[in-house]
């Protein structure tokens, strides 16, 4: 179950606004705007696709290893994924640069305003699909512009069928780009709104993008998600929440029980629904990677939330 996950490292530092931005923004001085928010409440995550897929993707058995790059600031993230048992030999230090961070302020309505620094990550086309062995999938989730292109192609190369994965970097590549990492992977995911932009971009529908992929998968939220593959339309419904607490990172845990599904050889809507259950897991806690669970807890949980055993 060697999974290679090309992707982001980062550090989410949160901060809370005990107030409304709009309060303290004068529409008629946008122009020469200069605010400053008083920010009580901080706390700092880890996070980065790459370390939330493989957080989960760890804690439901599977062998995650991270291709990324990283600065001077990582050692207490590596140190952290030491304990965990998460295998660190693909993830490359970059001399005099930071781990790539976001800096999130929200105030009382949930608005935020949101700094990221990419950091190392504008490195990760010095890493090679080809350097890791005994891979039987991989993913090119959200991380450098080249090195995701790079990453895609090696993969393709390489025999090695992977996930595309675009997420927020997919407005970083024109259609023709989107295409090229359509047609080169087995797989591909991306939540409502991006399918609304992947068509958009690309000028093709989702059925037409479906055909040039294995499998087409789209979240939907608290709708659940849909799976194209094999000429069907696989409508999963989500798992019940818990509690709704922060969607940080819900993606990739939904990543995470997507490819694990994908490893054990379940079918689709199997697949989905274990992907949205850890997704549903995930939503009740604050940050990517401070929820916990064995495979046994999401067996019972499958078992009781869809009538059948993994």
């Amino acid at each position: 179950m060697r999974t290679l996950i090309c992707g982001s490292m980062a550090y989410d530092t949160i901060m809370v606004f005990h107030d409304h931005f709009k309060n303290h923004i004068l529409p008629d001085q946008i122009h020469i705007l200069n605010v400053s928010f008083l920010v009580p409440d901080m706390r700092r995550e880890w996070g980065g696709c790459a370390g939330n897929i493989a957080y989960n993707m760890k804690l439901l058995g599977g062998e995650p290893v991270i291709m990324a790059t990283v600065g001077d600031d990582f050692s207490p993230y590596a140190d952290r994924l030491r304990q965990l048992g998460i295998e660190q030999g693909h993830i490359r230090h970059i001399p005099y640069t930071f781990t790539a961070q976001a800096f999130i302020t929200t105030d009382l309505a949930d608005n935020q305003i949101t700094a990221f620094h990419p950091g190392a990550m504008n490195s990760a086309h010095h890493n090679e699909v080809g350097s890791a062995e005994g891979i039987r999938l991989g993913i090119v989730s959200p991380d450098g512009r080249q090195g995701m292109l790079d990453h895609a192609r090696q993969f393709a190369e390489a025999g090695i069928p992977f996930i595309f994965d675009p997420g927020q970097g997919l407005p970083m590549f024109n259609g023709e780009e989107l295409m090229d990492f359509v047609r080169q992977a087995d797989y591909l995911t991306c939540n409502d709104y991006e399918a609304k932009l992947l068509q958009e971009r690309t000028g093709h529908s989702l059925e037409h993008l479906a055909r040039q992929v294995r499998a087409l998968i789209v979240t939907l939220g608290g709708e659940g998600s849909r799976i194209y593959a094999d000429g069907q339309v696989h409508e999963v419904p989500a798992a019940k929440a818990a509690a709704v607490v922060d969607p940080t990172g819900c993606g990739d845990a939904y990543r995470a029980g997507l490819m694990v599904g994908m490893h054990k050889g379940y079918d689709w809507p199997t697949c989905g629904r274990l992907a949205g259950l850890l997704g549903a897991i995930k939503i009740a806690h604050r940050g990517g990677q401070n929820h916990h669970f064995t495979w046994d807890e999401v067996a019972d949980r499958f078992k009781a939330e869809y009538g059948y055993a993994l």
